[in-house]
């Protein structure tokens, strides 16, 4: 593919990243080191304008330092379709402020930019939502608004989980036991008086022992390694954000048959970056907005991801310039 590739990436504040877990920096350390120009925008850089995709892009140099990871250069505007590649990696929530992102993004890649991942596939797969598509992978299951509903599905499965389906690491997840008084406010919260969708599954005991597993997939092939994210004793939450412990394991033929079911079907929609959540077994959330897990696994098993996604990310350019 050669050195010449202008590589964008659109993120959160870049100053406010945790220099040993961000997985973004990874990639972005990975591209620079095959020679890829950098830029670097927020959200609030890009705009329409008469149905172009433009952005306010600054020149980027990224750093394996701690104290001094990046260095930005001047702002200028130019047309989001003159970059090959743009990575999305702006965090959730999932809210229309996203999914405007998606639209200017879009006319990006109309315009000739290989986003990543791609912004259509951003709008379709809510993370919790599509693991509908894949019923045989998941434990039992329930998505609605309706509070009775929840209770019947807590009186069915006793014990189980409960969270919105837009936020992000560990925010307002709820276990609930059988029998649990506050079980009908934590569904008037989530569902909002039954006004908003919410989610609820079954709890799947070995999350206390096994984690939480995250699964990346690159281009819809699984990186041989699995993040189990252990909970901390005092929470119930798998989520590094929240607190729980990294280890990582290999994957398991369970997490490969999961990868064989999910795998093609993300990578034909352009979703080169995913991550899949597992709890013994079964896949309780599908990530593709910024899945993270790269540096804990680069630095337990001597990986490097960030060079394996970009040699994906040139494989499918190659394949879109013929």
């Amino acid at each position: 593919m050669g050195t010449n590739v202008r590589l964008a990436v659109v993120m959160d504040p870049i100053d406010h990243i945790k220099f040993a877990k961000d997985s973004t920096l990874a990639m972005l350390l990975a591209a620079q080191a095959r020679g890829w120009s950098l830029s670097y925008l927020e959200p609030g850089d890009l705009r329409l304008r008469d149905g172009v995709a433009e952005g306010r892009a600054r020149p980027l140099s990224v750093q394996a330092d701690a104290q001094h990871w990046h260095t930005l250069g001047p702002p200028q505007v130019q047309p989001l379709g003159a970059f090959d590649v743009i990575l999305m990696r702006k965090d959730p929530p999932f809210d229309t402020e996203f999914i405007y992102l998606t639209y200017i993004l879009e006319r990006a890649e109309d315009a000739g930019a290989l986003v990543v991942n791609r912004p259509r596939g951003l709008r379709d797969m809510n993370e919790k939502v599509y693991t509908a598509w894949f019923p045989q992978c998941c434990a039992p299951t329930l998505v609605t608004r309706d509070m009775q509903e929840m209770a019947a599905f807590a009186h069915t499965h006793g014990k189980i989980v409960c969270k919105p389906l837009h936020s992000m690491g560990g925010h307002s997840i709820f276990v609930l036991e059988p029998g649990d008084k506050n079980s009908r406010v934590v569904f008037e919260t989530l569902t909002a008086d039954g006004s908003h969708f919410a989610m609820a599954q079954k709890y799947l005991p070995d999350i206390v022992v096994g984690g939480d597993s995250r699964v990346l997939l690159i281009d819809g092939e699984p990186v041989p390694y699995a993040l189990s994210r252990i909970p901390d004793a005092g929470d119930n939450r798998g989520n590094l954000a929240a607190g729980a412990t990294g280890v990582g394991r290999p994957l398991n033929e369970r997490d490969r048959w999961l990868c064989r079911e999910i795998g093609p079907v993300l990578s034909a929609a352009g979703m080169l970056f995913a991550g899949l959540d597992v709890i013994g077994g079964y896949v309780t959330e599908i990530n593709v907005t910024s899945p993270t897990g790269i540096r804990e696994l680069d630095r337990q098993f001597d990986l490097d991801i960030g060079r394996l996604l970009m040699e994906a990310i040139e494989r499918r350019m190659s394949t879109r310039s013929r």
